[in-house]
């Protein structure tokens, strides 16, 4: 079994990104801009805004947080939402979900001009990458992506189950591993609630993408010997052994599926640090505008 390092390879993409960055500013141009809509006080998206803050930080980038209560108006959200479209000195713009109940949250992602939607859910961003477009493309499939990439593993022709069928993770990462380009061109089958006979569909997949936020589900009997398997879940569940009173885990069993994977994530230190890196990766091509010239 070979672990994939997420973290590794993370930070080996904020090294490259910080290279191009000082390229940039000593042919004198200016830091690249990602600012950050965060609504309410909700820990775990709270570090994760701030976790997002501090890789801008390591690459060279400039990043602001605009922060609002929980009872913030949708009215509210969407002048900001405007004042950040016009403004040329900011090039990527997240809205970290999810958002109150009295917001509707696919018309303030709606609002983002699709140059700034470095999160890649814009329904323009969304649909040109089902095209096969230049596109923005959201960030933990772009990070799984990577992932296979950087990790050397072969898809062309492979068996790929994704569990999980979320506009987030499981839609977009299930069209980008069937689309004619590397890595890619895997005959897909996507997998839900409703799927029957799961077991028999999971255990048949060379490369088995779990994102079905429930923890430790799969398990050893639905994994192929050799496998390999990315695990996107993070989930917080108590421990007596640990000083915070909590500990990580994701979607996999991991003691046990690791014992027949070629290749794993492991939670947390796989797919969640590539997530971030492709935040940086978009908002890079978004100031070089790369996607949308």
């Amino acid at each position: 079994m070979e672990l994939i390092d997420g973290k590794k390879i993370a930070n080996e993409i904020k090294d490259e990104i910080a290279n191009q960055v000082r390229k940039l500013l000593a042919a004198g141009g200016r830091a690249q801009h990602l600012a950050a809509i965060l609504v309410g006080e909700d820990p775990a998206s709270e570090t994760y805004v701030n976790n997002k803050a501090k890789a801008c930080k390591q690459v060279g980038f400039e990043s602001s947080t605009y922060r609002f209560p929980p009872d913030v108006t949708e009215e509210e959200l969407l002048e900001t939402v405007g004042f950040i479209n016009r403004d040329d000195e900011i090039d990527g713009l997240i809205v970290q979900l999810p958002l109150p109940d009295h917001i509707d949250s696919q018309k303030v992602i709606q609002s983002i001009r699709p140059e700034k939607d470095v999160d890649g859910f814009h329904p323009v961003n969304v649909g040109r990458m089902t095209i096969g477009l230049p596109s923005f493309v959201s960030a933990t499939p772009y990070g799984i992506i990577e992932l296979l990439r950087r990790s050397s593993i072969e898809t062309k022709g492979k068996n790929c189950v994704v569990l999980g069928r979320s506009n987030i993770v499981g839609k977009p990462v299930s069209i980008l591993m069937a689309r004619n380009q590397e890595p890619g061109n895997a005959t897909v089958t996507v997998c839900h609630s409703k799927t029957r006979d799961l077991k028999a569909i999971t255990s048949a997949a060379d490369i088995l993408i779990v994102a079905i936020g429930r923890p430790e589900f799969v398990t050893a009997d639905m994994v192929k010997e050799g496998a390999v398997v990315i695990d996107v879940g993070i989930h917080r569940v108590p421990s007596d052994k640990t000083r915070s009173g909590f500990r990580l885990i994701g979607d996999v069993k991991f003691e046990q599926v690791s014992k027949k994977a070629s290749h794993i994530t492991p939670v947390p230190g796989g797919v969640g640090p590539m997530t971030i890196a492709s935040l940086l990766i978009n908002t890079l091509k978004a100031f070089k505008k790369e996607i949308y010239n």
